[in-house]
C-alpha cells in the first residue's frame, strides 16, 4: 500500500506538487527552509541567477545536514560512554548480571 501524500509548495514564486510519504507539514516546512535559503542567497547578489542561487542553497542546506550528523554521532558516543561509565554503578539486577556474577 502507497500512503503518499500530494503537497503543494511554493518556491520562489513557483508552485510544485509533490508526492511524498511526509506529512504535509512537515513537506511544507522544508520548502519554505529551501524558499527562504535562495531568497537569503539572491538577496546577497543583485544579479546572480535563480539556478545558481538553487545550487548554492542545495550546497547550504547540505553542509546544514552534514553537520548535524556529525553532531548527532558525538552526542550518541557521548550517550554510550556515559551509560558504559554508569553502568557498573548500578546494582547488578540493573546490569542484566545475575547477583554474584560480577
Amino acid at each position: 500500500m502507497d500512503i503518499r501524500a500530494v503537497v503543494k509548495v511554493r518556491i520562489l514564486g513557483e508552485e510544485y506538487t509533490l508526492r511524498t510519504e511526509a506529512s504535509p507539514e512537515h513537506t511544507k516546512a522544508v520548502a519554505e527552509h529551501v524558499d527562504r535559503t535562495i531568497r537569503a542567497i539572491l538577496s546577497g547578489s543583485s544579479t546572480m541567477e535563480t539556478q545558481k542561487a538553487a545550487i548554492l542553497a542545495a550546497l547550504q542546506v547540505t553542509d546544514e545536514l552534514f553537520r548535524e550528523h556529525v553532531a548527532m554521532e558525538s552526542l550518541t558516543n557521548d550517550m554510550k560512554q556515559l551509560a558504559a561509565d554508569i553502568r557498573p554503578l548500578l546494582p547488578p539486577a540493573k546490569r542484566g548480571e545475575e547477583p554474584g556474577a560480577a
